[in-house]
């Protein structure tokens, strides 16, 4: 009768515990996934209409995609995006601060001096990329580094 007892003590302290902990631990493994309403193409900036947020069903969904929409919306995607299908990490990128054709101011800076002047962009890029840039004064091709307000620091030959 002792044992009998304590089988039921035991029992009850178990499912006491488990429903107490175990919609907390439900709720805790709840995941989602960001996935693509239309289909979005490479160079396209991901905007909060062209995405929805779902609950993944399918628990051997492979890691590494997006679970927020705040971690899409305004990013480009590299790649093209097929509606109804999750959004990897990998597949976007920050937008380009420079763009191909446009222009931007170059500065050169030494201990003593700070040369600037106006180049064109020959390709896209990011803050801290390295570019190339042609003076729209001499023609001359340099190469810098995108700063965050979108001018380019030219290196030093």
């Amino acid at each position: 009768m002792l044992c009998l007892k304590n089988v039921m003590k035991n029992w009850l302290a178990g499912a006491l515990l488990a429903a107490l902990v175990g919609p907390a631990a439900a709720f805790a493994q709840a995941k989602s996934a960001v996935i693509p309403t239309v289909t979005i193409y490479p160079g396209d900036v991901i905007s909060a209409n062209a995405v929805d947020s779902v609950a993944v069903t399918n628990p051997n969904l492979a890691p590494g995609y997006a679970s927020t929409v705040e971690q899409v919306v305004g990013k480009v995607s590299k790649r093209t995006l097929i509606a109804g299908r999750t959004i990897p990490l990998g597949a976007l990128q920050e937008p380009f601060t420079v763009k191909r054709g446009n222009n931007v101011r170059l500065t050169f800076s030494s201990s003593a001096m700070v040369i600037s002047a106006r180049g064109s962009s020959t390709q896209d890029a990011m803050v801290g990329d390295m570019i190339k840039v042609r003076n729209l004064d001499t023609g001359v091709t340099v190469s810098g580094t995108v700063m965050a307000d979108g001018s380019v620091e030219v290196l030093q030959k």
